[in-house]
């Protein structure tokens, strides 16, 4: 021991005499003094600190087994009353099965009277079936069959749900509704009838031919529903499945066969050539036939007969030279011409459609209903459809004549797609200020705003599925640098668009942050937290990624409107027990905003920057003030984009920091400054800290000189 303090002693000389080498350096000993006296306070500091932390620790793990001892005799306690609640509900339980019955004779005398209208009135509507039926008003017909079908079906379904067994009920239900399956075998043969003469009806009536098919597909939607909720329930109403669509294929299929076996007009026996003949007649009849469902039939029946037409040898169905071997129908100038002036014809059109386009999509923004939903649930409007539905119909005509001329159309519709999308851009931005300027219009904002970022997503996809199929560059444009850097700037300021829109509503509950109001016990955090979650239900519908970034936005600003809360001093604690208690609530809210966000899903960050909260808070509950400087060199390290002001103001907001205890933290901390490096999402970087103006000043001066 004696040693170790001869050689500090040393030390020390030593030091003094390096400090000490010149006359000049006599002048700053008090200035050396303060210095080493800080050093030493801080080193003392440090060492208290340890062993404060040690001994809290300590306690923090007893109080904490006490509490765990305590908790496991409640949760035995507890399960023993639920173990003795639970013997004694078991009769209780037994004696609810009237209620149960109850409920489910309540369940069918609902569905009774939700069809008492057209239970009454089944006997009208199986005659104004009958009628349509033989009108051959098909659609409408199949409509009041579906009505009849489906109160038939709710009924005996309510009335299996009561008692299965009952047969006698469910004949009683089967036979009032008798005429029904009459009905729907009547509208079957009428179906068939007309499968079975198509190829005169689609002379005639196509749309007969199109009514029968939408018929076939929506009985198979019943079908399918039908056997599903057989799986579910056991019960399926009488008649189903129908397998129309089965029926309809086994109905054409003979009336091919029908065709093909009424040419043979002639026997072995009569004539030697019937083979010949009848090869003849039939080529004449399935070419006459192709080339009715080709040019009439739809496009889903023609693919089916396209595999057929390389062989039926008609100019109408495939060509009968090899065109490769033709010279040129024009001069190759006269063909540049004729490009020259389709292009600029093209550019002058697409930039008028997509001027219309856009005009009819800004109209569909000012509606009262929500935009339409794609099959994820995500909102949209069909102007990326109307754009590219363009883009690809001149592309097609484009890839008919070759493919240096489809690239150009394909670069051409690229250029103007930048174009647009910077006029697009310009008009999110107007349709938020006319917002701004009354909240209240458009009705639908936020929906379509959301439909707007969403729509720049399908447009980055649309741009990529054009070109894999238009071009064969893999190499990146000028064009395509622009319309993603675009369609992103879009995207992210529609973002911003729409959390302004939830900050506007939430600045008053921010303004009342840390006041006196809040201290004495405000709501304020838990208004923002449902308003919050409130607009992020209607913000689900946005589609990724630009929904995680959004969250992780407004977890940061709302952590951000919280901290300037703090820095503009807007309260005093004037004793410990306010520090306690402002510091408890703090941490308080800042486990809700961290509860809200990670629900939220908003990332990896929402500890760090919810901590922010609480490390800020830590430093407003410290009791001793000898330790200040500790934590808030801790608060430093944690987040070393704090400043100076920053802690300044901390500090004037606690309340109990001599001014000799300011300087030396933040002189202390000035010499020992954390670099910034940026990696971390900034907290206190864009948070400026309120200076007293002189005008201020003066009215806190005249204020006191009154008292």
């Amino acid at each position: 021991m004696e040693e170790t303090s001869r050689e500090a002693v040393a030390t020390a000389v030593q030091r003094v005499a390096g400090m000490l080498q010149r006359s000049d350096q006599l002048d700053k000993v008090e200035q050396y003094r303060r210095r080493e006296a800080r050093k030493k306070a801080s080193v003392e500091a440090r060492l208290k600190a340890a062993i404060q932390s040690q001994l809290d620790g300590v306690r923090t793990g007893l109080t904490q087994l006490h509490s765990a001892l305590l908790d496991v005799k409640d949760i035995q306690s507890s399960l023993a009353d639920v173990s003795k609640d639970w013997r004694q509900s078991i009769n209780t339980i037994e004696n609810l099965k009237d209620v149960k019955d109850a409920v489910v004779q309540h369940s069918q005398l609902a569905s009774a009277v939700e069809n008492l209208k057209n239970i009454f009135s089944v006997p009208e509507i199986v005659a104004e079936t009958q009628q349509l039926i033989e009108q051959a008003d098909l659609l409408q017909a199949h409509r009041k069959l579906i009505e009849l079908e489906c109160s038939r079906d709710d009924l005996m379904y309510e009335q299996y749900r009561m008692d299965s067994r009952n047969t006698s009920d469910m004949n009683l239900i089967s036979i009032y509704f008798e005429d029904v399956q009459g009905l729907s075998d009547e509208l079957a043969k009428q179906l068939w009838m007309v499968l079975q003469r198509s190829m005169l009806t689609v002379r005639r009536d196509p749309t007969m031919l199109v009514s029968v098919v939408r018929i076939i597909e929506r009985e198979e939607k019943i079908d399918r529903r039908m056997v599903d909720r057989k799986k579910q329930t056991g019960f399926i109403p009488p008649g189903r499945p129908k397998r129309w669509k089965d029926k309809m294929f086994q109905v054409l299929e003979g009336t091919v066969s029908t065709r093909i076996e009424g040419t043979q007009s002639v026997t072995r026996e009569a004539d030697k050539m019937w083979l010949v003949r009848l090869l003849e007649i039939t080529r004449k009849y399935v070419l006459d036939d192709l080339i009715v469902v080709k040019n009439l039939m739809v496009q889903s029946i023609q693919l089916h007969i396209h595999v057929q037409e390389g062989m039926m040898g008609h100019p109408e169905l495939h060509s009968e030279c090899d065109i490769n071997k033709l010279e040129p129908l024009l001069p190759r100038d006269v063909v540049d011409d004729l490009l020259s002036k389709y292009v600029k014809t093209f550019t002058s059109n697409i930039t008028g459609w997509l001027r219309k386009a856009l005009e009819t999509d800004k109209k569909d923004w000012q509606k009262e209903t929500e935009p339409e939903a794609d099959q994820d649930g995500y909102y949209q409007t069909t102007l990326p459809a109307i754009v590219f539905q363009m883009f690809e119909q001149n592309l097609q005509v484009a890839a008919q004549i070759d493919g240096d001329f489809k690239e150009q159309v394909l670069k051409l519709c690229l250029k103007q797609m930048n174009t647009f999308l910077l006029r697009y851009k310009e008009e999110a931005v107007v349709y938020k200020e006319d917002h701004l300027r009354e909240r209240k219009l458009p009705q639908c904002y936020v929906q379509y705003m959301i439909a707007i970022i969403n729509n720049c997503q399908t447009f980055k996809e649309s741009i990529n599925s054009l070109k894999r199929k238009y071009s064969q560059s893999s190499v990146a444009t000028d064009s395509d640098a622009a319309i993603e850097r675009t369609l992103n700037e879009v995207a992210k300021e529609g973002c911003q668009f729409l959390l302004d829109e939830v900050f506007l509503d939430l600045e008053n509950h921010l303004n009342e942050l840390l006041t006196r109001k809040w201290l004495t016990g405000s709501h304020a955090v838990d208004t923002i937290c449902v308003t919050v979650e409130d607009y992020f239900n209607d913000f689900n519908k946005i589609k990724k990624p630009y929904n995680q970034e959004m969250t992780s936005e407004a977890l940061r600003r709302v952590v951000v409107e919280y901290v300037k809360a703090v820095m503009q001093k807007r309260i005093t604690f004037k004793n410990a027990d306010e520090r306690r208690e402002g510091a408890e609530r703090m941490i308080k809210e800042a486990d809700q905003f961290k509860f809200l966000f990670r629900k939220l899903a908003a990332g990896e960050d929402t500890d760090r920057l919810c901590g922010a909260i609480a490390a800020i808070a830590e430093v407003f509950k410290l009791t001793d003030p000898t330790l200040l400087f500790l934590e808030v060199t801790t608060l430093v390290s944690k987040y070393p984009d704090i400043r100076e002001e920053h802690i300044q103001a901390l500090l004037a907001v606690r309340g109990d920091a001599s001014r000799e205890m300011r300087q030396m933290i933040i002189g202390t901390l000035s010499e020992n400054k954390v670099s910034y490096s940026g990696v971390t999402q900034p907290i206190f970087k864009d948070i400026t800290v309120p200076t007293i103006t002189m005008t201020s000043m003066t009215s806190m001066a005249t204020a006191k000189l009154l008292k």
